[in-house]
């Protein structure tokens, strides 16, 4: 068995374990990286970009039902061929998959190895053939969809999402299990493409949504528009060559359901045992958030695989964290940036900063400023009038700590809330800042005047700085 030494050698080939090489190459040539799956990454293959190809044509389908209220005639003749749907959407998704994979091009040959690692010890991979030894490891081997032992004696009726995007087309009835993220996403597009659709999810926190007040208005809309259930599954079975789900609320009988249940980390096979290491209650290693690495070892983590932040851009700041510590004698500190979530459903759902839940949590002394989007100006004209959107920010000072929402165009409020949050902005000094008319974000104003009322932060009547005023200080 042949052995190769480098100085790093990093696991998995994905959003974070790429983003991860190229801070290593900044340093040195001395590299590996190793993965025995497909490349491409999650989000191009299997996440973010096909899921949004899908929303974007459902949505188009969708929007011709106000045809005639604004005009246009004939949209009763419009039809679906949901064949040349998934080929369109496999064909942008493989368009960036290519562009993953021409990123790959000038390194793949002298640094990658397409093998399964698995530790023998912490310095040291087993490749089957081959060992590697490094003197620094990075683990960014991602996630995997959630498939519960129990049903998989009917896994032909089951679908999980890295297999979606190759169905060539659906059948009439699908369940779909899971309301977060992506069942949500999914689930939705599905619907307002002409299946018969239903959604069962286990509690109300749709999309991650915590605010009980947003909570039961987002159950009240979604479910004006499709088929949803809040109690779980309980029972699986096959009948008639169906799929049979009980729920509290009732049976659903359903020719495939899909599995949006969360991601789990790819921890195992990857001889985590042989290793001296914390873990946590879910036996994922205890790391430094800050830093990335497992404390005492010379091992890093970083993206979809150490749980913390599953989503492209966590990964890919983590990964560039992990990329730029590894090599470093003393690893350097690096804020997470605020929380940022958001959920491409009709309208969005977002969170960002802290969360309701969480501020209960931490026991902040906090108020809301609240918005409804029905009866918005911008909203009307788009004929996209539904919508509740929550602000939260300290009482004392009106410093903005998180929010919220199910919301019209909320994928780009929600960044701006962030990036207010991000400077350690108050709520007056958001008033302070342009908002154009008419545009959707004066609903975010709305929700703004509504915190800064409650705060005992001294209070600017015009919500114009005087002449010697500074917007931050």
């Amino acid at each position: 068995m042949s052995t190769r030494k480098v100085k790093v050698a990093i696991i998995g080939a994905g959003t974070a374990g790429l983003t991860a090489r190229r801070e290593v190459e900044k340093l040195t040539d001395d590299y590996v990286v190793i993965d025995d799956g497909i490349l491409g990454t999650t989000c191009a293959r299997v996440g973010c970009m096909p899921s949004k190809v899908l929303i974007q044509v459902a949505n188009d389908f969708h929007r011709r039902k106000v045809y005639a209220q604004e005009g246009i005639l004939g949209s009763e003749n419009l039809s679906l061929d949901p064949v040349k749907v998934m080929e369109h959407v496999r064909s942008l998704r493989d368009r960036f998959v290519r562009g993953v994979m021409k990123g790959m091009e000038n390194w793949q040959g002298n640094h990658f190895i397409a093998k399964r690692a698995r530790f023998i010890d912490e310095n040291t991979l087993d490749l089957g053939d081959e060992k590697v030894i490094a003197d620094k490891i990075i683990i960014a081997t991602g996630s995997s969809p959630i498939f519960p032992g129990p049903w998989k004696a009917f896994s032909k009726y089951f679908i999980d999402t890295d297999a979606f995007f190759e169905q060539k087309t659906f059948p009439q009835k699908i369940a779909v299990i899971g309301l977060g993220v992506i069942g949500i996403e999914l689930g939705q597009a599905l619907h307002r493409l002409g299946f018969d659709v239903v959604g069962i999810g286990k509690g109300l926190s749709i999309g991650g949504i915590t605010d009980p007040v947003l909570q039961s208005y987002v159950q009240k809309k979604l479910s004006e528009e499709m088929k949803l259930s809040f109690e779980g599954v309980t029972e699986v079975s096959e009948q008639d060559g169906k799929l049979l789900l009980k729920t509290p609320e009732g049976d659903h009988l359903v020719d495939q359901a899909l599995l949006a249940m969360g991601r789990k980390p790819n921890l195992s096979n990857l001889g985590l045992e042989s290793l001296n290491l914390k873990l946590d209650q879910r036996g994922i290693p205890i790391f430094d958030k800050n830093t990335l690495q497992i404390p005492g070892h010379s091992i890093f983590i970083a993206g979809d695989v150490n749980g913390e932040r599953p989503i492209l851009h966590e990964a890919s700041d983590q990964g560039r964290i992990a990329g730029y510590n590894v090599l470093r004698d003393t690893p350097q500190c690096f804020q997470q940036r605020t929380s940022l979530g958001i959920t491409f459903s009709s309208p969005n759902i977002a969170t960002v900063g802290l969360k309701h839940q969480e501020l209960l949590e931490q026991g902040f002394d906090f108020a809301v400023g609240e918005v409804s989007f029905e009866g918005q100006g911008r909203s009307i004209v788009m004929l996209s009038e539904k919508g509740l959107m929550r602000i939260y920010g300290e009482k004392g000072t009106g410093r903005l700590l998180g929010a919220e929402m199910f919301a019209p165009a909320g994928e780009h409020m929600a960044h701006l809330i962030a990036w207010a949050i991000s400077m350690g902005m108050t709520a007056q000094q958001v008033l302070a800042m342009p908002f154009y008319h008419p545009v959707v974000e004066e609903g975010l104003r709305t929700a703004i005047r509504g915190l800064a009322k409650t705060s005992a932060a001294p209070k600017n009547a015009l919500e114009v700085l005087r002449c010697q005023d500074h917007l931050i200080r």
